[in-house]
């Protein structure tokens, strides 16, 4: 039992397709940092969106319901999203080099500013479509073969929405959060387009262009707000005013700090550099200095998870 156990945990973390740590009998397990969990995030998202671009074009050319066409190719958008995922987190994966001095982890940004606006393409076309809906009053065909398809969609979206919430909520990715919310909008739309599949049998035809408007919208507003933390990391925003607050009380605190001048901090992905001045008694040595900054730095970076380095500066403090 214990050996089929291995050949299946092994053939899945070769393919990718597992991202939950996994305990055996035998105390073995898979642990798997941030980057690997991206990545699996990622490929799943690939492998789902592929599988739903096929049963949607198929059913949808099938059946002649330019919906589902539609829906078809908001899949293949998926995909793309996905694609940046993986891209992105290949690129921030790569480690410090001779070029890159504090790494690449701001590709994670560039790349979910990517989805972000992605996300926005593909809410203003809901918008324009829901609108056309209302005002010429479209018709959605029932047909079970749609429910179905939708059903389907439904189980897959929510699927990968938890398995990326899970992710996220472990690692603070913003790509795992940017693919977790474009889930989370697949999946609400489909319900609601499932809904309104439902309530043409009863020739209730407005309900799906009335709430295709609100949800664009909605969808819209979540990719703004992904583009703006995206942004703010790209332009070198500064860590948030509550851990900078700590930081300081952390070193005023420090034994043999008698002062600090500034902290700055610019972010190098999803980590910070802390950049400090701090005072120190003017009639100690340079290696005595040194050692106390040296010693902080080291502290700070253990006790703060997202500082990734600090750089200390030392001026003497003239105590007569």
């Amino acid at each position: 039992m214990v050996e089929f156990q291995s050949f299946i945990l092994s053939f899945m973390y070769e393919f990718d397709f597992i991202l939950i740590i996994y305990n055996m009998k035998n105390g073995s397990e898979f642990i798997l940092d941030r980057f690997q969990i991206t990545k699996r995030v990622g490929a799943l998202g690939i492998i789902g969106n592929i599988f739903l671009l096929i049963i949607k074009a198929i059913v949808g050319f099938l059946s002649k319901s330019q919906a589902m066409i539609a829906d078809a190719a908001n899949s293949a958008g998926d995909i793309f999203a996905s694609a940046m995922t993986t891209i992105g987190n290949k690129i921030a994966s790569e480690p410090k080099d001779e070029d890159h001095n504090f790494g690449h982890g701001k590709a994670e940004y560039i790349f979910s500013l990517f989805i972000s606006l992605s996300m926005m393409a593909i809410s203003i076309k809901i918008l324009y479509d829901s609108i056309c809906s209302v005002i010429y009053k479209n018709q959605v065909e029932f047909s079970w073969w749609l429910i179905t398809v939708c059903i389907v969609t439904i189980v897959i979206k929510l699927s990968l929405y938890l398995f990326c919430k899970f992710a996220f909520r472990k690692y603070s990715n913003i790509l795992i959060k940017s693919s977790m919310k474009d889930h989370r909008n697949d999946c609400i739309v489909t319900t609601f387009t499932t809904i309104s599949i439902i309530l043409s049998k009863f020739n209730l035809y407005w309900f799906d262009g009335i709430v295709g408007i609100g949800i664009s919208m909605w969808i819209f507003y979540t990719g703004v707000k992904i583009f703006i933390e995206s942004y703010n990391v790209l332009m070198d925003k500064s860590l948030d005013n509550s851990t900078k607050s700590k930081i300081i009380e952390y070193i005023k605190s420090y034994p043999k700090v008698e002062g600090v001048q500034d902290v700055y901090t610019i972010p190098t992905g999803y980590k910070y550099i802390a950049v400090i001045t701090i005072f120190l008694d003017g009639e100690l040595n340079t290696y005595e200095s040194h050692e106390i900054a040296d010693k902080l730095q080291l502290d700070i970076m253990n006790k703060f998870e997202n500082i990734d380095n600090v750089i200390v500066h030392v001026e003497p403090k003239n105590n007569s």
